[in-house]
């Protein structure tokens, strides 16, 4: 079978993750950046065409399949549409948007232009996360009492220079850029979230960025389980621990590390997790880590879904939810 076409918008660090699988498992057609030296320094890497303009590569290259959006947070929503109108399928990073009608949006112009439009949610396929969600599935739990996720990160000033993140606009929030992923997991692991209360405060962060670098959230659950997010990118140094802790009727479990890649805890009624498989490292971007890198199975599937009908394993509705908490969390907020 032929493999797909490929074209990446944006071409910064997480680019370079999506640009390595695409070559694996499809053909990468071209690139785009406002930066003209990143796209050609992206695009030689590969042998494939650069451009400046997205207008351009959308008009040119027309054997596209698909679209990689990886550019700023805010523009997901503009770059996304414009790629769906043109009339290829997409693949947006994390988050899918900064607000929740730019996701509708995105939804719609998906559905009137009838393509796919792809989120990508990884840390759903970290083996001890994907265990756990199963004995969830199965009833293995019982019912779910409560939820602790823990987000213990390390981002330094250096992170935040010359560069988009940070800014109000264009990185939306500690929770998208960081966390949205952690925020995905518990809407996956547990539904959706009724009532939140929520305490921040920029400590160590001032004139560096333009929102909170930590925050206290208590979250209320729709299934009448109560839940808590304590976030921080003030861990000295280095990162120090994801973790989402479940106490259930029949079992407590700890999933940890530092980007939940560990099964810590456990112990569940006439039932252990075992036999788990190693995972994928975590995103090493030189000065700092993410979460685990599972950008291969993201890719497996958007080919799966488009050449065999497979299922979606991160629909749009479930990005769409993630954003939907996140801005429950920031409007619930009282300052430190």
């Amino acid at each position: 079978m032929k493999k797909l076409n490929f074209a990446i918008i944006g071409c910064g660090r997480i680019a370079q993750r999506h640009a390595e699988h695409i070559n694996r498992l499809g053909t990468l057609v071209a690139v785009c950046d406002i930066e003209i030296v990143k796209a050609e320094a992206l695009g030689n890497q590969y042998n494939v065409n650069s451009y400046q303009l997205i207008e351009d590569l959308l008009a040119i290259e027309t054997s596209l399949d698909v679209v990689a959006i990886c550019t700023p947070n805010g523009l997901h929503a503009k770059h996304s549409i414009q790629a769906l109108n043109a009339g290829y399928n997409v693949l947006v990073e994390k988050p899918m948007a900064v607000t929740v009608k730019d996701c509708e949006d995105m939804i719609a112009a998906a559905k009137t232009n009838d393509k796919l439009l792809f989120a990508i949610k990884q840390n759903r396929y970290n083996p001890p996360v994907a265990a756990v969600k199963d004995a969830i599935d199965k009833g293995i739990l019982g019912k779910i009492y409560s939820l602790q996720l823990s987000c213990f990160w390390n981002r330094d000033a250096a992170y935040y220079h010359n560069s988009w993140k940070g800014t109000k606009d264009l990185d939306g929030g500690t929770l998208f850029t960081q966390f949205s992923h952690f925020i995905d997991l518990l809407y996956w692991m547990n539904g959706d979230v009724e009532k939140v209360y929520t305490i921040t405060g920029n400590f160590a962060h001032q004139g560096i960025i333009e929102f909170e670098d930590t925050g206290v959230v208590a979250l209320q659950f729709s299934n009448g389980s109560i839940g808590t997010i304590n976030y921080t990118v003030n861990s000295h140094a280095k990162n120090m621990e994801g973790s989402l802790t479940i106490f259930a009727e029949k079992g407590t479990v700890k999933i940890g590390g530092q980007y939940l890649n560990e099964l810590e805890y456990q112990s569940i009624e006439d039932f252990e997790i075992k036999d788990l498989p190693k995972g994928n490292t975590a995103n090493n971007y030189g000065t700092y880590v993410g979460s685990m890198s599972n950008h291969d199975k993201v890719y497996q599937n958007v080919i799966d879904v488009i050449q065999n009908g497979a299922s979606m394993t991160t629909s749009a509705f479930d990005a769409l939810k993630t954003v939907e908490i996140i801005h429950k969390i920031y409007s619930s907020t009282s300052k430190a």
